[in-house]
């Protein structure tokens, strides 16, 4: 029988390079090593996501990555990193991760907030800790995902956030994310965060880089929330040069009696890949995932979820808005299994797009796989302009065209973001929503 060997690109084969030579020296005992070599060896089955696999059909990452930066190994801070570290409104603990590496110098663990431990993630891959390799494997339905097997294999830092039972944060924990851009690199990092039974606090991430060269980000964030534990999660991924390429994965598994909420705003990010993937490990329990996109230029922003739920009593929520210039392309994938034993489960997702020109690119692929009877479950997807009326009435009244665009972009926008419940945290996206905007209306007006 003849054995059909896919030949491999150019990336693919530094990638194998990479790993051959750094597998050694990456942190983790035993079992880390083991899940490791297991995901590479994974990886170099199936090689990068391309086309023909279903789930990777609109974001081509064979295509994508001509060739394979070098390994970032993390760097200390330049004075660009210090800057805009002191731009960033944020009450609570920072923990700051430079080219993916942990920074405890930038992050004030002198001051944890009670209840809260913080490791460096290289520290605990080495720890004795029998649970690790099952919580970085995250939910089942994420296992067969090659972006995810590079960066099991590839992950050198992060943090890991353990919160203590019953702990109620007065203020979020951010985890910030800075590329140096100081030269072109691959960086690889996973973050962790346990919250125990009862816990109710959010959790921001913030991507972005200081510098003017483009990076390849493959990073991860894995949260496990216990029983009757109220999470909220933000990530905001933002200025990076146009030529940066970005997968970020979310893995969460969500107890009994619980709430979990996501929300991510992507703008001014090159081209992104966001993967959610979500185990309900608990009946009565409400997931709600949610985002907007800001898009123009080439920028393209791929959205995919997985949402499962394996336990009756489960509610749904996923909302994600687009707005899609120049010849950006958006890409909105959901899928919400019902497995045969969740009775009782309420699912609802929805993507809405506004295309603001003929070169802007939307596609839309919600999915329902139900194997229950008793379930209420449905989706939609909406592609459309600005509505015509609206700009009109707006106009009317005397403001200019760019002005008016620009306020029913912001409420369009607005309806995801009114369900981040944090006001302090609502306000700083919708800051973030209103420069994109305030910055197109400035070009709009110059070229008028």
């Amino acid at each position: 029988m003849a054995i059909v060997t896919p030949l491999k690109t150019a990336a693919e084969q530094v990638l194998a390079q990479q790993f051959a030579n750094v597998k050694a020296e990456l942190p983790g005992a035993g079992p880390v090593r083991k899940l490791r070599e297991d995901a590479f060896a994974g990886f170099e089955t199936k090689g990068l996501p391309h086309r023909r696999l279903e789930a990777w059909r609109y974001t081509d990452l064979r295509m994508i990555l001509r060739e394979a930066k070098p390994l970032a190994g993390g760097k200390a801070a330049n004075q660009a990193v210090r800057d805009r570290l002191s731009t960033l409104k944020l009450g609570g603990l920072k923990l700051v991760l430079i080219d993916g590496a942990f920074n405890p110098e930038l992050s004030g663990l002198d001051a944890l907030p009670e209840g809260v431990t913080v490791y460096a993630l290289a520290d605990a891959l080495v720890s004795p800790r029998e649970d690790l390799t099952r919580i970085l494997s995250g939910p089942g339905v994420a296992e067969d995902d090659t972006g995810l097997m590079l960066n099991t294999a590839l992950m050198r830092d992060g943090v890991l956030v353990e919160i203590a039972e019953g702990t109620e944060l007065a203020a979020p924990i951010a985890i910030i994310s800075l590329a140096s851009g100081e030269e072109e690199q691959a960086i690889f990092g996973r973050s962790v965060v346990l919250a125990g039974k009862g816990v109710k606090g959010s959790i921001v991430e913030i991507s972005e880089s200081t510098g003017p060269k483009a990076a390849q980000i493959n990073t991860a964030i894995v949260f496990e929330a216990g029983d009757e534990s109220e999470i909220q999660h933000i990530r905001l991924v933002t200025r990076q040069p146009a030529e940066t390429v970005q997968v970020l994965s979310l893995l969460a598994t969500v107890g009994a009696h619980a709430r979990f909420d996501s929300f991510a705003l992507i703008c001014n990010a090159g081209t992104v890949r966001q993967q959610h993937f979500v185990r309900y490990a608990g009946e009565h329990t409400e997931v709600g995932l949610r985002g907007v996109n800001l898009l123009g230029g080439q920028e393209h922003s791929d959205v995919t979820l997985v949402v499962d739920h394996e336990v009756p009593h489960g509610t749904s929520r996923e909302l994600f808005k687009s707005i899609i210039g120049g010849e950006g392309t958006g890409v909105f994938q959901g899928k919400v299994i019902v497995r045969q034993h969740a009775q009782k489960t309420d699912g609802s997702m929805k993507s809405n797009a506004l295309l603001l020109n003929d070169g802007a690119t939307m596609f839309n692929k919600p999915e329902l796989e139900i194997f229950a009877d008793d379930v209420v479950c449905g989706h939609g997807a909406t592609v459309a302009q600005i509505d015509g009326e609206q700009l009109f009435y707006l106009m009317a009244r005397g403001l200019p065209r760019p002005q008016a665009e620009a306020l029913v972009l912001q409420a369009f926008a607005g309806e995801a973001v009114e369900f981040v419940a944090d006001e302090a945290l609502r306000d700083l996206i919708m800051g973030e929503v209103e420069g994109w905007l305030a910055n197109r209306k400035h070009t709009a007006e110059n070229a008028a």
